[in-house]
């Protein structure tokens, strides 16, 4: 067999890897992060949670990552790349975006992780540092950095003849490699979040001792595992990828070597499957740690939308029904009532 024909090989594994990865994290994603949505907006004792209030956000910047991850699937499946090295647009606005959802989701994990250590501390005044409204503002703040930081960093990708879309700044490159990846995105939230989930489970842990009321204290055993369970799976995934990224923008491969391209675009379909189970795993660890989440998400299913879908259902056909009675004759009503 050809050296050719094995590269073809490898390349159509990739491009069906892609599609069958990208379809199957796309609907998991699509359903755990819009549970997580109706759970933590339906539910009273969330609403006022400022913790909630950042695995809210970073819901909602996962659902806009998924979405452009099964654009990323579709493209794939139609001209068997993800068409960054067709379009110099493209190739700018995809990197962007895709920067604008990692970072916002990288804050706001780091965001739940530092709050709940605040939420959680036995000294009342350090619990009472941190207020909704001054989160409000840090996410504001954050997520205007990470807009514009996106939008001047994605602008130096260009397309490059037999590279594709790279990188094509030098100061570009040596930013990314020694500090955006590394550190922004790779070591900061890392040890941030596993550092702050860590201590707010340590006072979690104390938290029997302090005079509060039950239902306070059995809301904060439940969100600081569910962050430290998060944190966890956060740094296992995050750590790999930004090591693969560091890699391929120093050392990218050119398509004039068939195999050692082909390789490439196999190893990034795999690194790139495992970084979007960050974006869609959330709900599945909470729903998985926390047995109260899992009753809270079926108090929500059963109780709210299934019993509001039943009495909506009855609604129209008593509607329906009284409509047909009107039209009846009063003989026949009548008889009806006696049976």
């Amino acid at each position: 067999m050809s050296t050719s024909s094995i590269s073809d090989g490898i390349l159509q594994f990739a491009t069906q890897y892609s599609l069958y990865t990208g379809y199957i994290t796309f609907s998991f994603g699509i359903i755990g992060n819009v549970l997580n949505l109706l759970v933590f907006t339906q539910l009273k004792q969330f609403r006022t949670n400022r913790c909630v209030f950042y695995i809210t956000i970073e819901s909602i910047s996962n659902l806009v990552y998924q979405f452009l991850s099964i654009t990323l699937t579709i493209l794939t499946s139609i001209y068997g790349d993800d068409a960054t090295g067709r379009s110099s647009m493209w190739c700018k606005l995809r990197y962007i975006l895709l920067q604008i959802c990692a970072l916002t989701t990288y804050s706001m994990v780091c965001f739940s992780a530092v709050d709940q250590f605040f939420s959680t501390n036995h000294r009342f005044n350090v619990r009472q540092m941190c207020t909704l409204k001054l989160g409000r503002y840090f996410a504001f703040i954050f997520i205007c950095f990470a807009i514009i930081h996106s939008i001047a960093l994605g602008s130096s990708y260009n397309i490059q003849p037999t590279l594709g879309c790279v990188l094509s700044n030098y100061v570009a490159v040596q930013y990314s490699t020694y500090f955006f990846f590394p550190i922004l995105i790779g070591l900061l939230p890392i040890v941030v979040a596993s550092s702050f989930s860590i201590l707010a489970y340590h006072n979690v842990r104390h938290i029997v001792r302090r005079q509060l009321p039950i239902v306070r204290r059995k809301l904060d055993k439940q969100i600081t595992a569910m962050v430290l369970m998060r944190v966890i799976a956060f740094v296992c995934l995050t750590l790999s990828f930004n090591a693969y990224r560091i890699y391929t923008i120093n050392f990218p491969t050119s398509q004039s070597m068939p195999m050692a391209y082909a390789i490439s675009r196999l190893t990034q379909a795999i690194f790139i499957s495992i970084n979007i189970i960050n974006y869609m795993i959330s709900f599945y660890i909470f729903i998985i740690f926390s047995s109260r989440f899992r009753r809270q998400v079926k108090l929500v299913l059963v109780r709210k939308y299934w019993q509001r879908w039943k009495y909506w259902c009855c609604y129209i056909n008593n509607r329906i029904e009284s409509d047909n009675n009107i039209e009846r004759p009063n003989s026949q009503m009548e008889s009806e009532e006696k049976l």
